[in-house]
């Protein structure tokens, strides 16, 4: 029971780590929006930098931790969080092919996860 509980939290952080990474393209995103080189786009673009590198941290931490196809894929739910991300954000539309295909990648990740 407790090696399960433990499991669960890993794959809860691997998400949080997960969440982190796609917050990088939101700053991305936001970046582009600003001329080049001004202070706006200096920022977004660190904030993007900082992300990725927290991420490059915490992510070699977790698949020391987690089998590698379990993590690798978790990543998959990036999609899931970037298109939250881009309709909280930024107002864009999802549409029924971008749920069904969101849908269908976390079905998949579950049965890799879930297959032990």
């Amino acid at each position: 029971m407790k090696q399960t509980r433990s499991r669960w939290l890993l794959l809860l952080a691997l998400q949080l780590i997960v969440i982190l990474y796609s917050l990088s393209n939101v700053m991305s995103k936001i970046a582009s929006n600003y001329p080049f080189a001004s202070l706006p786009y200096i920022l977004a673009y660190g904030g993007e930098i900082l992300l990725l590198g927290l991420y490059a941290v915490l992510w070699q931490q977790m698949i020391q931790r987690l089998d590698l196809t379990t993590a690798y894929a978790s990543r998959a739910t990036a999609l899931f969080w970037s298109m939250l991300w881009a309709r909280l954000f930024f107002g864009e539309s999802i549409t029924p092919a971008n749920l069904i295909g969101v849908i269908l990648v976390i079905v998949g990740t579950l049965v890799v996860i879930t297959d032990e």
